[in-house]
């Protein structure tokens, strides 16, 4: 269904150009001059702010079991991550108590849900999605708050869950995406293992990446394709963060050791790194799939575009020291700066929140107070009443990944941009 869809937009070239001109709005400010200095951080107003948006979510989201299902992406167990992040912003650190306080009272109806769905053993695995993702926040929410011993009940259930990612098809839609397939799930571990400081299963991890590796040259060799690895998700060959191709290398890439321990799957994870870097648009921008190669694309977004391939790229930047991958990121986050004030909402998934955790990326990782300035513009915009009179409201105005939690991340990390990263996608430390 979501490739005869695709199919059926392309043959509706007026409609799609009526849609493309509505994606984002013009950016009105000028960009960055040197001459101005290094950008001044609101720091206080950025309280006053994040403070008004915690306000609106609590007002609207109660910590109930109808709110926990849907996982980390829509669900009551974001909202939990959401504190959680906020209580390790050290410039918050008078609210951690109180933050994490928030985070137990919003994991909860998840955990309950989750408790009820573990017999769906296929999507156990899930991190995005599914219980893993939860999981993963509830080990390191109880780590945080000294709870050691629940900590470590759902490290145990998160990593039992491994043996599900290693039937090969375990997933009937693909079973090596982001956010329900085995990239996922190492992802999620890599993160649980930094987060609660214990020792992550090697070798588990590294049969689940031999897997996603395998099955990526099945898929390429099957149907006779350029690059070395590739997947589909519900038969759709995706590019991008949510479901495709970016995230699986990256989340490849992350794992301690790997490549060195692995060498001939490094050379074909590298090679399929520089064949997404080849298919970089004129303008910076990336397919969202592959039926859409040799069209300009359109979307630029964290889930299918620019604002999520910057991840990749970057991470291949530390991981290989390669000046190409920087200079891919330097034009991406160009192209955000033109095009990323989308219309969508606020949120990370597609929205203006998303797109400007690129700009805090690029200040990491380049030092560059263009990107800090660029960043607080993106920010200082969603408080305009072009934006709150014009943007459409997400189907989930609250939620993680469409909605205000993860608004409230950004907000709360623009308070202190060195320590900065979008959600589970720290590429300095993962």
């Amino acid at each position: 269904m979501h490739k005869v869809l695709r199919l059926l937009t392309k043959s509706l070239p007026g409609i799609m150009s009526a849609q493309r001109s509505i994606r984002y709005f013009p950016n009105p400010k000028p960009d960055y001059q040197r001459e101005t200095g290094t950008p001044v951080i609101p720091i206080e107003d950025l309280k006053k702010g994040l403070n008004e948006i915690l306000e609106n979510i609590t007002r609207h989201i109660k910590p109930i079991e109808k709110n926990g299902g849907n996982g980390i992406y829509l669900g009551a167990a974001g909202i939990a991550y959401m504190y959680y992040h906020l209580s390790k912003v050290p410039t918050l650190e008078s609210k951690r108590s109180a933050f994490l306080n928030k985070a137990v009272e919003y994991l909860k109806p998840a955990l309950m849900v989750a408790s009820c769905t573990a017999h769906k053993k296929k999507d156990v695995p899930s991190f995005i999605l599914g219980n893993c993702g939860i999981y993963a926040v509830a080990a390191s929410i109880f780590h945080a708050t000294g709870d050691e011993a629940q900590s470590k009940q759902y490290i145990q259930m998160y990593y039992e869950a491994a043996s599900i990612c290693k039937e090969f098809n375990f997933l009937s839609c693909g079973s090596d995406e982001l956010f329900v397939g085995r990239a996922g799930y190492v992802l999620g571990a890599l993160w649980m293992s930094k987060e609660t400081n214990t020792p992550l299963p090697q070798q588990e991890i590294y049969d689940l990446c031999k897997i996603i590796v395998q099955s990526g040259r099945n898929y390429s060799k099957r149907h006779q394709l350029p690059c070395p690895l590739m997947y589909a998700y519900y038969q759709v060959e995706y590019l991008g963060a949510a479901h495709g191709l970016c995230s699986i290398l990256q989340t490849l890439i992350s794992v301690p050791g790997y490549l060195e321990a692995s060498p001939t799957d490094a050379a074909d994870i590298k090679r399929s790194i520089d064949y997404l870097l080849s298919l970089q648009g004129d303008e910076g921008n990336f397919p969202a799939a592959t039926d859409e190669i040799g069209y300009q694309p359109e979307l630029v977004h964290w889930c299918h575009g620019a604002g999520g391939t910057i991840y990749l790229m970057a991470k291949a930047y530390l991981v290989f020291k390669e000046d190409k991958y920087l200079q891919s990121c330097v034009r991406m986050a160009d192209l955000i700066w033109n095009k990323g004030l989308l219309k969508k909402g606020p949120g990370l998934c597609h929205g203006v929140a998303g797109n400007g955790y690129t700009f805090l990326l690029m200040f990491r990782l380049t030092g560059d107070v263009k990107y800090l300035y660029r960043a607080l513009e993106f920010y200082n915009f969603m408080n305009s009443s072009d934006f709150k009179n014009a943007a459409r409201t997400p189907d989930n105005p609250h939620s993680l990944y469409e909605g205000l939690a993860g608004t409230a991340c950004y907000v709360a990390d623009l308070t202190h941009p060195n320590t900065a990263h979008f959600p589970f996608s720290d590429v300095f430390t993962l």
